[in-house]
């Protein structure tokens, strides 16, 4: 064989080396660049910056001129999210294009990689802006997420020659590896996202726990949303009867939001579309729409807005709203997060107000109190008089308030009268009740108002002009069935008087009427001092975060001390199926707790309150039909009272009152049961509010746990079943390399050695999201694996049978793993004592060190995360952490059943 045939089948033996050689570079560069990626991911990086690792990436290993990472949005566009340029920079990332004669739309069709060869001709505004980058063709691929196909993975060539026919596959196999770091970046973010706007609602609880002003609370929530959202403005609004809305509180990056308490109409504005359809909605461009609030939008500089309905125990309240200042629209998503958003801080307005609600009746009684002191005292009724109009107009935060009384010959006059200026110089005198408030309120017998009394004629609107004021409401005074007189407060300001001023001023002139007229007052003072003694031990249970039931027998009680009842119940009614269920009761009677009575083709007072909404009475004496007297006969019951229990406007169940004795129960038996019942409504809404939250907080918890099992199935099946597949064919591929290419058998073994350490970061991720050993083999099992991971030595004892509900195990888990890691990172502790058993349906877990001590339950997320997990199960956390002595975190968790 000669030379030239020597060196002939040595270059054809070389070649396949050296391709093959170029190809495992080639892998190596992609796993490379996959790695590079991973490492932002695991490392919290936001989505930005990982999209943005990827286009440069990506540009890198092709080579192209320039890449983008695109996404497809839900009105037909796409969105580039990120980009690289040879020149440096991408300057329309962002900016949202129609997928006509595009890459992405070419993708979005077939769902398969593809490619444009020549923009020349290409038509649509994308295609001219490559023209304008002088792109000349392109090739792309689908980046499809969770089965999903999520957007494409895109480079741009400046040449007229073709990207390389290969580029597509390239380009595919890259964008199935990167689409897991994709995936997982989103979630990281959304677990982010998730825990920012949980610790938002947390301060917002926080404030309606610590009794603040519904307006304090409305400001946090304003500040809250506008900082979760990313937006520049916020505004929390509630809707008027009248047609209007009013800006409660509000956020702007400026600092300050200067039309709160404002009215507007809804024209044109987002809180219009949303009252028109009760749901989500949103206004793209302010610069065209007319209006008042649009113009104040515009003045502020909001080009868009994006708001969600605020629904309160079942009636549509107000709206949350975020605005922009930029050209782009707000994102699609921003309905979705702001409707999330609303769901869990309408709970905490609720709360508000019935915490304002209760401060407010305090307030009432308390000026209330004042007054019957005086009349006790035996005051004048001159004196008693004016302390009703201080009272009053202190109360209602009026500018000026004055007591009127009927005269003969249709007049009125002002026995007293409280003015901010101090003083009130119109006492004694008398005007005609033509025309006048005090005339309304006395042709009517109901409150009334006047908005504006510039323009009124007559003597007694000259006299408020003259005092500056401009709006005033009334409501009738009745002492005995007569009408007495009328009760009237003013205001200076331009804006009318709350809508509640009527009814807040009805009730007040009802409870001083006894007091005006003198008549009874002291056992009826001595009555209502009793029921608001009463009022207050049934808050101050619902305040200590009482079961409702214990609420409920705490009502029972109430009545049954207050009215001398030695039969009483509490029953809730569902119209639904017309059964009143038991729950609450006095030895025994209808009992026991829980039981359910049908109503219909019942003679009973409960079953006839339940049926009509009104107060009723029977006699057991004689023949009725129905379960109900049967059994209120076999205790020896001879009459009954039942008075309705109304909460927000809809009847909730029925008091009831039975007696032995032969002589029926008072004729005033019912209005007097009827009021203090009344009184005790708020209390018995207050639990179930209470109730309702702590659900709530249990299903975000069981949302949150949902979500980590999702993710730790998703990494399991998904990212580590591919990094073990890619490093088995790595092996593979050192394997065939011959011994004389070590260097390539060293670059290969690396990589796996990289693909194995990338999988075990996987793996320990996957554990601390859910482990599977503890759905596989419960509590016990898992709480074994975290003492052996330990770095401290750990002493466990699980003295449990069986397994626990899910639930249970899983927070018993959490408590657990987190305050071993708190000990490995800051106890300095030799030793840890782990303790896990049932005592009396309760989990009981108890973990304690030898360490340093010194331990604060309120720094950090982690304790208060457990904290957070265990009272939305009922349960409780105790830290115990004194400085040299060692730290003992003890969990109580109730067992359902």
């Amino acid at each position: 064989m000669g030379y030239l045939e020597t060196m002939g089948t040595s270059a054809r033996l070389a070649e396949p080396h050296a391709k093959h050689g170029a190809k495992l570079g080639r892998l190596a560069e992609e796993q490379g660049a996959l790695r590079r990626v991973a490492t932002l991911v695991a490392a919290g990086a936001p989505p930005a910056e990982v999209f943005d690792a990827v286009t440069a990436e990506v540009a890198a290993l092709i080579p192209a001129d320039s890449s983008a990472l695109t996404r497809y949005e839900t009105d037909g566009t796409f969105t580039p999210l990120s980009g690289w340029a040879i020149e440096g920079g991408h300057k329309y990332v962002g900016r949202r294009y129609e997928r006509e004669g595009t890459v992405s739309g070419l993708i979005f069709e077939t769902g398969r990689p593809g490619r444009v060869d020549n923009y020349a001709e290409a038509r649509g505004e994308a295609p001219a802006v490559a023209r304008e980058l002088a792109w000349h063709s392109s090739v792309g691929a689908p980046v499809t997420v969770d089965g999903q196909l999520w957007g494409a993975l895109v480079v741009v060539s400046k040449t007229e020659q073709a990207l390389p026919p290969e580029t597509e596959r390239r380009l595919a196999e890259f964008t199935e590896l990167v689409a897991t770091a994709i995936a997982n970046s989103q979630a990281h973010d959304e677990l982010t996202r998730l825990a920012e706007e949980q610790a938002a609602l947390r301060r917002v609880a926080t404030l309606v726990a610590a009794g603040s002003s519904p307006a304090e609370v409305f400001e946090a929530v304003s500040a809250e949303v506008a900082a979760v959202i990313h937006a520049d403005g916020s505004a929390l609004a509630r809707y008027e009867e009248d047609g209007s809305v009013t800006a409660l509180s509000g956020w702007t990056t400026e600092g300050g939001y200067r039309y709160v308490g404002r009215r507007y109409e809804m024209e044109g504005t987002v809180a219009g579309v949303i009252f028109q359809t009760g749901r989500p909605g949103r206004v793209d461009n302010y610069a065209d729409a007319s209006g008042e609030a649009p113009e104040a939008a515009r003045e502020m500089g909001w080009r868009s807005s994006v708001g969600a309905p605020i629904t309160v125990e079942g009636r549509l309240w107000g709206i949350l709203a975020v605005s922009s200042k930029s050209e782009k629209r707000l994102p699609p998503e921003a309905e979705q997060r702001l409707a999330a958003f609303t769901e869990l801080v309408a709970t905490a307005i609720a709360n508000s107000q019935a915490h304002e609600q209760l401060a407010q009746l305090a307030d009432e009684q308390a000026a209330l109190r004042r007054v019957a002191t005086l009349v006790a005292a035996g005051a004048r009724p001159a004196e008693v008089f004016q302390a009703v109009s201080a009272e009053v107009a202190a109360l209602i935060g009026a500018d000026g308030c004055a007591l009127m009384r009927y005269e003969a010959g249709e007049t009125v006059t002002a026995l007293s009268g409280w003015t901010t200026d101090g003083g009130y110089e119109n006492l004694g005198r008398r005007y005609a009740l033509e025309g006048t408030l005090s005339g309304r309120i006395f042709e009517t017998g109901r409150p009334a108002r006047i908005v504006n009394s510039e323009e009124a004629p007559g003597p007694a609107h000259c006299v408020a002009r003259e005092l500056g004021l401009r709006a005033a409401v009334g409501a009738p005074i009745t002492v005995q069935g007569r009408r007495w007189g009328a009760l009237v407060v003013s205001s200076k300001s331009e804006q009318p008087l709350p809508r509640e001023t009527e009814q807040r001023l009805a009730e007040f002139a009802e409870l001083f009427a006894t007091a005006i007229a003198n008549s009874q007052a002291h056992e009826q003072l001595g009555q209502l001092a009793d029921e608001q003694a009463a009022l207050r031990r049934v808050a101050t249970v619902v305040a200590e975060g009482a079961t409702p039931h214990a609420v409920f027998d705490a009502v029972r009680n109430e009545v049954a001390q207050m009215f001398n009842a030695p039969l009483s119940v509490l029953m809730r009614y569902d119209d639904r199926n017309g059964v009143a269920t038991l729950l609450a009761t006095d030895d025994g009677f209808l009992g026991p707790v829980g039981r359910s009575w049908s109503v219909e083709s019942d003679d009973s007072a409960i079953a006839r309150a339940c049926r009509t909404g009104l107060s009723a009475r029977s006699d057991y004496t004689r023949p009725l039909q129905g379960a109900m007297p049967d059994a209120a006969r076999s205790v020896g019951a001879r009459s009954a009272v039942a008075v309705p229990v109304v909460v927000d406007g809809v009847l909730w169940g029925v008091m009831a009152v039975g007696s032995r004795e032969t002589e029926p129960l008072p004729a005033d038996f019912e209005g007097r049961l009827a009021k203090f019942t009344e009184l005790l409504a708020t209390a018995i809404a207050n639990a179930e509010g209470r109730a309702e939250l702590d659900a709530s907080r249990a299903r975000i918890v069981a949302t949150a746990d949902a979500t980590r099992r999702r993710i730790e199935r998703d990494l399991h099946d998904g990212a580590q079943q591919q990094l073990v597949s890619l490093a088995l064919k790595v092996r593979a591929a050192q394997a065939s390399v011959p011994n004389d290419m070590s260097q390539h058998q060293d670059e290969l073994s690396d990589i796996a050695e990289g693909l194995t350490t990338v999988l075990d970061g996987l793996r320990e991720i996957a554990l601390g999201l859910h482990p599977a050993i503890l759905a596989e083999g419960g509590l016990a099992p898992a709480l074994k694996t975290l003492a052996h991971r330990s770095p401290i030595p750990v002493d466990l004892e699980v003295r449990t049978v069986g397994r626990l509900p899910e639930s249970i195990e899983v927070a018993a888990y959490y408590v657990v793993s987190e305050t071993l890691t708190n000990a490995a990172k800051h106890s300095r502790a030799s030793q840890v004592q782990v303790e896990v058993e049932v005592r009396d349906r309760t989990l009981w877990i108890a973990v304690r060190d030898d360490g340093v001590g010194g331990a604060d339950a309120t720094i950090g997320s982690g304790l208060l995360g457990l904290r957070d997990r265990a009272e939305a199960m009922s349960g409780t956390i105790g830290l115990e952490s004194r400085q040299g002595v060692g730290t003992s975190l003890i969990a109580e968790l109730p067992l359902p059943g």
